[in-house]
């Protein structure tokens, strides 16, 4: 096998490591891994011991920190009530708006909670992260944050919430390990497109670009990193905090919560999205969706190319399902190995 990365490192957005005060960060922003499949648990658990994590997630609202997903204590600290589980079920119902289909993000937050915990809490921060109104966007944006109204306070349920014990890169470097892989980095796709003999290709880049924009560039949302370190052990209580409603970023990250590292120092990083840039999440809206359909036709009637993961499929998919993703795709070409068959691209 050989594999190429334009970037200078392996583990791709996933990729970690130490910065200059010796603090593990996650150089693309936080990356939490969960799943409920115990065959993407255990897979992954080849290449890597786990450490136990839950992660939180704390909002900025009213001039307090409050728990999301939005839940009971969220509600009650906000309102200053007192109110139980089946009193805050009542109240979510007496509140709810009516929106038969659910289509859009705002459709998804308002049939659920009403309008004013959805411009608290969703809009303004939808807006940031996307460049667009919830109202403009697939409903799938928002419905990804559930709604409690118990006191449960993780951010995931999933029966398998874990971080790699050393860090993504290191795990990803494990599974790269072997003498039939060959690993070439600061290379991009095209440079060695023609001139590597090969049985199939496995394509994870995005897929407008593979066919170099046939039909134009689709829309993703890209993300700027401000890192900084601090000479204190612990900055905030929780590992990310939003901002809705004020600044330019949509949030902070504190990586020693994520890593477990001990250290007298603490490292963050302000995330701002912007249009430009790396892509990171594919623009989840009727107009985008159809042209991807236009360059899935493409990818369909390319013989010998598989596309996987979120940019050459895109879709906003979590890391345990690109790897489930990746999984099946073996499994496919094991069985059937004539359809991974290509010429010299």
């Amino acid at each position: 096998m050989l594999v190429i990365d334009r970037r200078p490192h392996v583990a791709g957005n996933a990729y970690d490591h130490l910065d200059g005060a010796g603090v593990r960060v996650h150089r693309y922003g936080p990356h939490v891994f969960h799943t409920n499949s115990r065959d993407v648990f255990d897979y992954l658990g080849r290449f890597t011991a786990w450490r136990p994590y839950q992660h939180r997630v704390l909002t900025s609202v009213g001039g307090q920190l409050l728990p999301l997903p939005i839940n009971l204590d969220t509600v009650n600290r906000l309102y200053g009530t007192d109110l139980t589980t089946p009193e805050l079920e009542q109240r979510f119902a007496a509140l709810a708006v009516a929106r038969d289909p659910v289509r859009t993000a705002e459709d998804a937050i308002v049939s659920k909670v009403g309008h004013d915990l959805y411009e608290l809490f969703f809009r303004n921060y939808t807006r940031k992260q996307w460049g667009l109104d919830p109202s403009e966007l697939d409903a799938s944006v928002t419905a990804r944050v559930p709604i409690r109204t118990d006191r449960d306070d993780r951010y995931f349920t999933d029966t398998y919430q874990a971080m790699p014990r050393d860090g993504y890169t290191a795990m990803f470097e494990r599974m790269l390990d072997h003498p039939n892989i060959e690993v070439r980095l600061g290379t991009d796709y095209h440079e060695v497109a023609g001139r590597v003999d090969h049985g199939a290709l496995i394509y994870t880049g995005p897929i407008d670009e593979f066919f170099e924009h046939r039909f134009g560039r689709l829309p993703y949302r890209s993300l700027r990193f401000h890192h900084a370190t601090l000479d204190r052990a612990r900055y905030q209580p929780t590992a990310v905090v939003n901002y809705p409603n004020q600044h330019d970023y949509t949030r902070i990250t504190e990586f020693k919560w994520l890593t477990g590292q001990e250290h007298p120092r603490t490292s963050i990083a302000y995330e701002y999205p912007c249009a430009d840039g790396e892509p990171y999440y594919p623009v989840p809206n009727p107009a985008s969706a159809a042209l991807y359909q236009r360059y899935r036709a493409l990818a369909d009637a390319t013989p010998g190319v598989h596309f996987v993961g979120r940019l050459a499929t895109y879709r906003y998919y979590n890391m345990d399902q690109v790897v489930a993703q990746a999984l099946t795709l073996y499994t496919r070409i094991l069985q059937h190995p004539s359809a991974g068959e290509a010429a010299r691209l």
